[in-house]
């Protein structure tokens, strides 16, 4: 995309901060061992003047955003004056072509947690229940409170998947979530039970499925539900441009259904919710798949590594089909982060219904080389 009359360009805003802050900030290295290990840090300054941290706690892409989405990015600064009409509807129409679906089908969404919210007020309310896991991801059942809905919570299975026929029996549903693969517990739920389940559904009740990890899924028993929507008029898939992507701080996501449905959730949207940096950076990362092969690869193989460390230290953990493990500790896990808070390691937090579990995103193989480090530390 061509900056408009007046647009910085890109050499520069290099030279305006410095080039090699610029880099720093924008461009982190796929390289092995080239993590950032200080939150945020953009030079050498910072990383002098603030205690090293590296942080594993919020399923973060440490690769960052492809180099096609920073250069878009860069080149729209000249855009930054006007409404991002134009370009939401590209995007729309990309995500449409990608999904094999109508423009009418798509809709965005400011990061996928605002489709959660955009559900929970089209779909939950008094008498309209919502129905989740437990534990999963908790915005949505934070959002159905505020529309004053009953949220009913079921706990996982033994082996971490979604009871769906709990779920099912739960009754007077307006809303049922599933995140596929699940947060915090990284499991999935297989695809013949998550068929299963929509076909029995009724329609006045939707389903919610958060494919938010999907990318990171390389197990055959497992399968986005994106083109069942053109079966089932009371599905609704969420997805985001925060994990393989790398574009959390960006906010984007996107979510895909029948048009009737769609709408109802459109009705519920601010206009223009979507930045135009964020619709840039989204358009050119769909253009750049070896990025997302990429970053799967890299997650993969440390993820691997890692694994394997916990078993020779004798830690088990769930199964991950995402960016993130979920290790049993076997007691409480709250001296543990803080333990792991002094030696400058940030993991996920407490979750109540798995006292005795650490959560951690899979960051570069130096980040998880720190984390072992410092595991090691506070379970001697």
């Amino acid at each position: 995309m061509k900056s408009e009359t007046g647009a910085l360009s890109r050499r520069g805003f290099a030279r305006m901060l410095g080039a090699g802050a610029a880099v720093a900030a924008v461009r982190p290295s796929f390289a092995f061992g080239a993590g950032v290990k200080v939150a945020g840090a953009a030079d050498s300054r910072v990383a002098r003047s603030a205690p090293a941290v590296v942080r594993l706690s919020s399923n973060e892409n440490p690769y960052g955003p492809s180099p096609a989405a920073l250069s878009a990015m860069t080149d729209a600064f000249g855009l930054a004056w006007r409404y991002p009409d134009e370009h939401e509807e590209a995007l729309v129409e990309e995500l449409a072509k990608m999904h094999g679906v109508g423009v009418e089908q798509i809709l965005l969404g400011n990061g996928s947690s605002e489709i959660l919210k955009l559900a929970a007020a089209a779909f939950t309310g008094p008498g309209r229940k919502l129905v989740v896991a437990d534990p999963t991801f908790e915005a949505i059942a934070h959002y159905s409170r505020a529309c004053g809905a009953e949220v009913a919570q079921v706990r996982l299975t033994s082996d971490y998947r979604h009871d769906l026929q709990k779920m099912f029996d739960a009754g007077g549903a307006g809303l049922v979530y599933v995140c596929n693969p699940n947060n915090p517990t990284a499991s999935i739920t297989p695809k013949n039970d998550v068929r299963a389940f929509l076909s029995k559904l009724p329609r006045e009740t939707f389903a919610l499925v958060d494919e938010a990890y999907f990318h990171y899924v390389e197990s055959s028993d497992y399968e986005t539900v994106a083109p069942l929507v053109k079966d089932y008029p009371n599905l609704v898939v969420a997805r985001t441009f925060s994990k393989v992507y790398g574009m959390a701080g960006l906010r984007c996501g996107y979510c895909v259904g029948q048009a009737q449905t769609v709408e109802r959730l459109r009705a519920q949207a601010a206009w223009d919710n979507v930045n135009i940096m964020a619709i840039v950076a989204a358009l050119a990362s769909l253009r750049d798949q070896s990025h997302v092969e990429q970053g799967r690869r890299l997650n993969s193989e440390v993820k691997q590594t890692v694994c394997a460390a916990l078993d020779r230290v004798g830690l088990a953990y769930i199964p991950s089909a995402a960016n993130f493990l979920m290790i049993e500790m076997r007691r409480d896990v709250r001296p543990l982060l803080a333990a792991m808070r002094q030696r400058g390691v940030e993991v996920g937090r407490f979750f109540p219904t798995l006292p005795t579990h650490m959560r951690v995103t899979v960051g570069t193989r130096e980040q998880m080389r720190t984390f072992l480090d410092a595991l090691r530390q506070v379970i001697t």
